[in-house]
């Protein structure tokens, strides 16, 4: 008989009840240190005080109305977001899947208004930008779209940051180039400042419009308010979600007036998208992500952290082979499989999430504390060990 709740996740033996900062805690007490914070999502730790006082004083006033009223509480988080990025203009949604729906769907209403109609997408192996039929077939992984018969057309994938094969690929029936400028699902993946510039000036040189997904990278997460800026490349498009809510569901398209020229009244909509709740959590995230002395504190952390994740590969050369990523979205590269990093954190009462190209993520809450990440790195290290003496660590 199938269960009650559809078997689509290999789910750990674990069930928490309650959050606290970057801890999460079962019903018999025992306390778990949450290096993932819900993949990016609890951003500002678990039942973050400053974001539980919005979600509850906007719940007594009002939660739903619907996008056929004015709402006064996205209409602040969407002038945050327009004073604080590349952004002239914000379109709120639940999901990060639901921000790439959107997001393909403004590329090509724009060349159609244009009256040149252009379909192909450019994107990247290794990408993962949701599980809708069309998020899927834009990354076009084997995995992903095995099974699901035919995708949204228009799409082409390229290998991971070549930056010949986008050259050559990139032309006047070019719609869009969409990338991450932080691979997350495909392991911590960063593309170099250099291939950055390079893509926004194919772009500008062929008119394609250019799409960022910072639904994982982005809001703080690296130590910037969104990781394009450490390159100084700007956007027309971008794709938003996860850390925006800390922990509440939203997600966000951004773009300049320019991109966003084809969608008029009717073109899209949603039901709960933008709905009060939501935004007045995220104008609270953002009011807090966007003062620079967290900022700061963001990056000296990540410099702290990754300093010990680099002596801790050292401690465990049979375990682990380097560090990659920026800010506190920072991989481990494994020489065994990363569910078996993962499986023996969960011994350690640690919490960290696989990713792909034989990686363990770390993603913890941009608020944990100097003792916290030390305290982390020491159960990575015994669970290292652990790993090192059991009887069959199978090697990748």
């Amino acid at each position: 008989m199938i269960p009650s709740i559809l078997p689509t996740y290999n789910r750990a033996p674990l069930s928490f009840v309650k959050g606290e900062g970057s801890w999460l805690i079962e019903a018999d007490g025992t306390r778990y240190l949450d290096l993932g914070a819900g993949i990016a999502v609890n951003a500002l730790g678990h039942a973050n005080p400053d974001l539980v006082a919005a979600l509850t004083e906007q719940a007594s006033r009002l939660w739903h109305v619907s996008n056929l009223y004015q709402i006064p509480e996205q209409q602040r988080l969407a002038d945050l977001l327009v004073e604080n990025t590349f952004a002239d203009t914000a379109f709120f949604t639940n999901s990060g899947t639901e921000a790439a729906e959107l997001a393909i769907k403004m590329a090509r209403k724009y060349w159609y208004e244009k009256g040149a109609p252009r379909e192909e997408i450019l994107t990247f192996e290794g990408a993962f930008h949701g599980r809708s039929t069309g998020a899927i077939a834009a990354a076009g992984s084997e995995k992903m779209v095995k099974g699901y018969g035919a995708l949204m057309p228009g799409f082409r994938q390229l290998p991971w940051a070549d930056m010949a094969a986008l050259k050559a690929a990139i032309g006047d029936r070019t719609c869009a180039v969409m990338v991450e400028p932080i691979q997350g699902e495909g392991g911590i993946r960063p593309l170099s400042d250099a291939d950055m510039k390079t893509i926004r000036q194919l772009c500008d040189a062929t008119g394609a419009l250019l799409i960022f997904d910072e639904v994982q990278c982005g809001v703080a997460r690296t130590g910037r308010l969104f990781a394009h800026e450490w390159s100084g490349v700007t956007p027309d498009i971008m794709m938003i979600a996860k850390g925006i809510g800390g922990g509440f569901p939203l997600g966000a398209v951004l773009a300049t007036e320019t991109a966003a020229s084809g969608m008029t009244a009717g073109t899209h909509g949603s039901t709960y998208g933008g709905n009060p709740l939501a935004c007045a959590v995220g104008a609270k995230v953002m009011e807090i992500v966007t003062d620079p002395g967290f900022l700061a504190e963001v990056n000296r952390k990540a410099a702290l952290l990754r300093q010990k994740l680099e002596g801790l590969v050292a401690a465990h050369p049979g375990i682990f082979e380097g560090v990659r990523g920026q800010g506190l979205m920072l991989g481990l590269k494994c020489k065994v499989a990363p569910a078996e990093v993962v499986k023996a954190g969960y011994a350690r009462h640690t919490l960290t999430v696989p990713a792909a190209d034989e990686t363990l993520r770390l993603l913890p809450p941009l608020t944990i504390t100097e003792e916290e990440i030390a305290e982390a790195v020491t159960r990575l290290d015994a669970a290292a060990a652990d790993l090192e003496t059991a009887p069959a660590a199978s090697s990748l």
